[in-house]
C-alpha cells in the first residue's frame, strides 16, 4: 500500500511539474541602429520585456551579432517559441539555419512567429517552401504521396513580385513508372506596394473566436503605420486571423496561420521600426495570446 501511495504522489508531482512549466520564448532581433530612434532598447527586447511580465513565460533574447547569428541550435532546442524580427541582414542568414528552423516547426517542437519585415527572412521562406510542398503533395493520392519527390524551382530572392502577380504558389505533377515528381515554385515573400509615408491603417479580426484574438475588438486602427499591399505570394493560409486596409484601398492579409506538419507558422505584419507599433495594447495582447495558444500545439 506504501508503494502504491508514494507512486502516486511521484505521479502527481510530475504532472503538476509539466502542467506548470514555463513557456519558453526566443525573441530574436537583427538589432539595426535606426531601431533606437523609436525603441530605446530596440523592438525585440522590448517586446521580451512586455512578455517576460507574466509569471508563465521564460524569454531570452538573441540578436544577429551573437554567436551562431543568435540561432544556435541549443538556443533553438530550447524555445518552445521563436519570435523573429528581421529586416535589411536578411540574406546574412544561411540558409542552413533556416531549413534547420522548418525542421524544428515541422516537427512540433518549435512554433516560429516571424513579424513584419521578416516576411523575406530566410527562416519564413524556407517555412513557405515547405508548405509549399506539403500543399502539393496533399492534393496526391496517399500511395502516390508517400513516394512522391518533390524538386523546388527557382531560387530563395529578394525581388519583388509582379504588380498583377496571383496570389498561388504553382506547381506541376511530372508522372512517370518509378512515380510521381512534384515541382513547387519557390514562393516570392515579398510584394510589389508597400512602405512610407507613415499613415493610418484598420485592423479587422476575422476570426474573432480563434485564441489569439480573445479580448481584442473587432476593428481596430494603428493611427500611424508602414503600408503593405498585395499580391504576397504565400501559401494559401490555414487560417486568416485578422487583415488590415489603409486610406489608399490598400489591403493586406495581415496576420496568418499555418500548420506546417506538426508545428505553427505565424506571421504577424505590424511592426515597423520606424513607428512605437509594439506599445499598442492589442498589438501586445495578440503577440501574448499567440505565444499561450503555439505553445499547447509544442507541447503535445
Amino acid at each position: 500500500m506504501k508503494k502504491i501511495t508514494l507512486t502516486l504522489v511521484f505521479s502527481l508531482l510530475t504532472s503538476a511539474s509539466i502542467s506548470y512549466a514555463k513557456i519558453k520564448i526566443l525573441v530574436w532581433d537583427e538589432q539595426q541602429p535606426v531601431e533606437k530612434n523609436v525603441y530605446e532598447n530596440f523592438p525585440g527586447n522590448h517586446i521580451a520585456q512586455y512578455l517576460a511580465r507574466n509569471e508563465a513565460i521564460e524569454v531570452k533574447s538573441a540578436k544577429q551579432n551573437d554567436k551562431d547569428v543568435g540561432l544556435s541550435t541549443e538556443a533553438l532546442h530550447w524555445a518552445d517559441i521563436l519570435i523573429y524580427w528581421g529586416h535589411v541582414r536578411q540574406s546574412e542568414i544561411p540558409a542552413e539555419k533556416g531549413q534547420e528552423i522548418s525542421e524544428l516547426v515541422r516537427s512540433g517542437k518549435l512554433a516560429f512567429m516571424p513579424m513584419h519585415s521578416a516576411h523575406w527572412s530566410i527562416p519564413f521562406m524556407v517555412c513557405m517552401q515547405d508548405k509549399a510542398a506539403e500543399d502539393a503533395l496533399s492534393r496526391l493520392p496517399k500511395e502516390l504521396a508517400t513516394k512522391a519527390k518533390v524538386v523546388f524551382e527557382g531560387e530563395i530572392q529578394w525581388e519583388k513580385s509582379g504588380e498583377f502577380d496571383r496570389n498561388v504558389v504553382r506547381n506541376r505533377y511530372v508522372y512517370s513508372p518509378d512515380g510521381v515528381t512534384v515541382h513547387v515554385q519557390r514562393p516570392n515573400c515579398v510584394f510589389p506596394r508597400c512602405c512610407g509615408p507613415g499613415q493610418p491603417s484598420q485592423i479587422r479580426i476575422i476570426h474573432k473566436k480563434h485564441p489569439i484574438c480573445k479580448d481584442i475588438p473587432a476593428t481596430f486602427s494603428l493611427p500611424v503605420t508602414e503600408m503593405y499591399d498585395e499580391p504576397f505570394g504565400i501559401p494559401e493560409p490555414d487560417t486568416l486571423l485578422f487583415d488590415e486596409t489603409w486610406q489608399g484601398g490598400e489591403y493586406f492579409r495581415s496576420g496568418c496561420l499555418w500548420n506546417i506538419g506538426k508545428g505553427q507558422v505565424f506571421y504577424f505584419r505590424p511592426g515597423d521600426q520606424q513607428y512605437a507599433i509594439y506599445t499598442d495594447k492589442h498589438i501586445l495582447k495578440l503577440i501574448e495570446n499567440a505565444c499561450f495558444w503555439m505553445a499547447k500545439s509544442v507541447r503535445k
